[in-house]
Order: structure tokens, then C-alpha cells, then sequence
């Protein structure tokens, strides 16, 4: 089978939701099913905060950090195709978090296109790279309250936001396989929103809309296994302790082929008993130093979760160590009528009962 390498921009204004996006990409497109991801992180970011190169508070400007910019982001590229080559999956998806074009936002076109020109490169070259390009607008324009959410050192004002997103917008306007994602809806539709594009873009089928939860009796796992090709992989999720009370706090570790995946994750509580998230992937030894923060209160949630699917829904089942004769299963359809495996036996309904919520289940330790 021919290799399929798939080359995806993630970009827009501050506080738009792209590290929780690549967050969530990451979950979804596993090893265990076939998918590589390689993410590119922002080089800007890299260079101000790895090396001190900066175009404000030295004799920097703004167009010599670009040409900075531009050396290492091609020099990033270069090295993520190669890799996309030489790993053993046939689906390689490259993310990038901002690339070439978002410079067209901090300086002229004509700047950029003499920075370019340094590399040999013109604007439909730049153009040429990327196979699709998701822009998440702001917070800073429709969903005020959100904006500093999850990073209390942002500097950027609301209005400053705006104008970095619509010049950013304009930049990848002439990108043929544009997808805007802005703010109509709440937080997690908006990631949601950008998942199916995803999916459109990769030419998998759509996650299912409709979520529903139950509690059943345990099944034979190698039954489901067998029969719906069920795949298995391990996850733990542990509780920080409280910081602030309208903020929860977790980490994650969730296993991804032979290597394991980590996620820090904020749940804050808004005004109106909503509730909003921000995650971002974390390295291994900030996942440690996470740890110990646990809440000595509350202990780790380690499951094995099963994914398959069954008609038009898709399943997942968790499998609790604590729990030999019960799981929990969530079933995604498009549809009010579910038709649900003949191995699995349903005890009820839970769906929002926050019995059966894995911050309960962290105290509990049983279904």
C-alpha cells in the first residue's frame, strides 16, 4: 500500500484552541490504528523562548527575526517529511502549528516576500506545501470571556487578538483547502468542529455526534476483539490538587503503540455552571512533576479502554481494574435508535449521572 502523508496547518489568533486541537488529534489518530502524527511545534515560540532570539528588547527587528523564523521552519519541514518516509505506518498526518504564511501577519507582504525570495521560495510555493489549512478564530472574537483561559500570561489585548487573527486569516486566504472554525458555538463543539474537518481532510469517516453512556455488564473482551476487531489501550488519569476552586486539574497518560502519549488538562467553571477545557500534550518529566501534585484525596484511574464499531455507531468500552463484572461504555451515533452488539448486556443508562464520572470514580474505586 502506498503511503499516505498528509500535511495540515493549525493556525489563527491568540487563544483560538490549538494546542487543545493537537491535543485531541493526538488521541484520536493512534498508532494502534494505523496513524502517525508529527507535529511541528510554533517556531516562533521556540526561538523566543529556547534562544533568546526576540524582535523586541535587543536590536532585533521584526524582519531579521523573520528571517530567523523562516530558516527554522523550513528546516523543520524538511526534517518532518523525512520522517513521514522513514516511519514504518502507511497514514502519516504532519501538524504544524502555524507555519510559513502566519509571518505575514507581524510584517508587509512585500517584507515577506523579499524573506522568502532569500530561500528561493514565492507565495504559491508556500502555498504548495500544506495539503489543508484549519483556521480557529480567536476567543478574543465572540467568546470574550475565554480569553485568557489556560494561559494567564497571554499579552496580547482583546483588540490586538482580533487584528493578529484577521491578519492571519488574510495571509491563508488564497490556500485552496481553507477551513474556518470560529466561535458560534461552545468550546468543545469548536473542537469538535475541527476534528470532523480533519477527518474530511484525511478521508476517514466523521466522528459520531450523538454520545451516549451506559453501565454493562462486563463482556468477553476477546469476544468483541474477535468479532468487531475491538482495539485496546491502556489510559491513567490522575487529579491535582486545587488551586483554584473554579479550575479542575488532571493529568493523563494514555498509552500509543509502544510509547505513551501525556495530557494536562484544565476544566474551568464558568458563570453559567458551564464548563470549559483546555488541554495541551506535556513531556514525560513535566508529567511527572505533575504527579506530584496528585490529590492524596483521590486515586488513579487506570482503564483499559476498547474501540470498535458496530452498524453506523461507534463504540468505546472502558474496562476498570476495580471492577470484574462491570465497564462502562459509550456509544457514538447519528442516529436515537442504537443497535447495540447482541455480546453486550446493558444494566442502565448513565448517561450525566456523575456517579460514573471518572473524578467519582477516583474516589469510589468501584461501579
Amino acid at each position: 500500500m502506498e503511503k499516505k502523508i498528509i500535511r495540515i496547518v493549525l493556525t489563527g489568533g491568540p487563544a483560538a484552541g490549538k494546542t487543545t486541537l493537537v491535543s485531541r488529534i493526538l488521541k484520536e489518530f493512534k498508532q494502534d490504528d494505523g496513524w502517525k502524527v508529527i507535529t511541528i511545534p510554533e517556531t516562533a515560540t521556540d526561538l523566543i523562548s529556547g534562544f533568546g532570539i526576540k524582535p523586541f528588547g535587543n536590536c532585533l527587528s521584526m524582519l531579521e527575526f523573520q528571517d530567523f523564523v523562516v530558516a527554522d521552519q523550513l528546516h523543520k519541514e524538511k526534517l518532518a517529511l523525512k520522517a513521514a518516509e522513514m516511519v514504518p505506518e502507511q497514514n502519516v498526518l504532519i501538524l504544524y502549528d502555524r507555519a510559513l504564511l502566519d509571518d505575514k501577519a507581524y510584517i508587509t507582504d512585500a517584507e515577506f516576500d523579499w524573506v522568502i525570495s532569500k530561500f528561493g521560495l514565492t507565495n504559491e510555493a508556500v502555498l504548495a506545501k500544506y495539503d489543508a489549512v484549519i483556521h480557529l478564530v480567536t476567543c478574543a472574537k465572540g467568546a470574550e470571556f475565554a480569553y485568557n483561559l489556560g494561559n494567564q500570561a497571554r499579552t496580547e489585548s482583546l483588540d490586538h487578538a482580533i487584528e493578529l487573527d484577521d491578519k492571519t486569516l488574510r495571509a491563508w486566504s488564497a490556500h485552496p483547502n481553507l477551513k474556518i472554525v470560529d466561535n458560534a458555538v461552545d468550546f468543545e463543539k469548536k473542537i469538535q468542529r475541527a476534528l470532523r474537518e480533519i477527518y474530511r481532510i484525511v478521508g476517514e469517516p466523521e466522528p459520531m455526534d450523538k454520545k451516549r453512556k451506559y453501565l454493562i455488564a462486563m463482556p468477553d473482551m476477546n469476544r468483541l476483539v474477535v468479532n468487531y476487531g475491538a482495539v485496546p489501550f491502556e489510559m491513567m488519569q490522575n487529579y491535582l490538587v486545587e488551586t483554584n476552586p473554579s479550575i479542575e486539574r488532571r493529568i493523563r497518560r494514555q498509552k500509543n503503540g509502544p510509547d505513551y502519549l501525556y495530557f494536562y488538562t484544565e476544566k474551568h467553571k464558568m458563570p453559567d455552571e458551564t464548563y470549559w477545557d483546555t488541554e495541551r500534550p506535556i513531556s514525560r518529566k513535566e508529567y511527572e512533576r505533575y504527579l506530584l501534585e496528585a490529590d492524596p484525596a483521590l486515586r488513579e484511574v487506570h482503564k483499559v479502554k476498547y474501540r470498535f464499531n458496530h452498524g453506523r455507531s461507534h463504540f468505546e468500552i472502558d474496562v476498570y481494574p476495580f471492577s470484574k463484572d462491570k465497564a462502562v461504555m459509550f456509544c457514538y451515533s447519528d442516529s436515537d435508535e442504537v443497535n447495540i452488539p447482541p455480546e453486550i448486556q446493558i444494566l442502565q443508562e448513565v448517561t450525566g449521572n456523575l456517579n460514573y464520572k471518572n473524578k467519582t470514580l477516583a474516589a469510589t474505586q468501584s461501579l
